[in-house]
């Protein structure tokens, strides 16, 4: 019985745009796009989170290399990164938090079990902040150099290749200078 070449068309058809996927879902993303890189931090002027340090404008311009990471309690992700925002505040970096769209009492339980790495937090319940500083979702992180401008934006966990590759060249770069 002879096969019409034919019906080998949509399995092959099937398989390029399967592998089309692959290759999509396996590279790595060079992160989204910022018009802040290089500027000056917005303005902050948040509410604090519960009777913790409060995250204020003149910390984010305190002449130190710091971290701002805008997290949720309800983010999967963010749990995922949460180990190495407290091993960069146990090596002494300054990480400021801004807790996103989320329930203060869920964010306080949140730090609660996983530990506090923020050096002062605030709230941003309708992510008027998030806006200014143009955040898609959490967890998305900044790193600010000493003059108060934006050094670097990671968008999405802070583990892996993002941060192997994007945030720790920039995090030892800004040391330096």
């Amino acid at each position: 019985m002879k096969i019409n070449p034919l019906v080998l068309i949509p399995p092959l058809v099937f398989a390029a745009i399967a592998g089309f996927f692959v290759v999509g879902m396996l590279r790595e993303n060079d992160g989204l796009p910022s018009t802040l890189i290089g500027q000056a931090v917005p303005t902050t002027d948040i509410a604090p989170l519960g009777d913790l340090p409060p995250l204020t404008d003149a910390a984010l311009r305190d002449g130190q290399v710091k971290v701002v990471n805008f997290w949720a309690s309800w983010c999967a992700p963010c749990r995922l990164e949460h180990p190495q925002l407290m091993a960069l505040a146990e090596g002494g970096l300054p990480v400021y938090g801004v807790n996103y769209r989320d329930d203060p009492n869920d964010a306080q339980a949140f730090l609660q079990e996983l530990g506090n790495p923020f050096t002062a937090i605030g709230t941003d319940p309708q992510a008027r902040l998030g806006l200014e500083w143009g955040v898609y979702g959490v967890p998305e992180t900044f790193l600010v150099g000493g003059d108060g401008k934006i050094i670097q934006r990671i968008a999405g966990p802070l583990v892996g290749g993002l941060y192997e590759r994007r945030f720790m060249p920039a995090l030892t770069a800004a040391l330096a200078n």
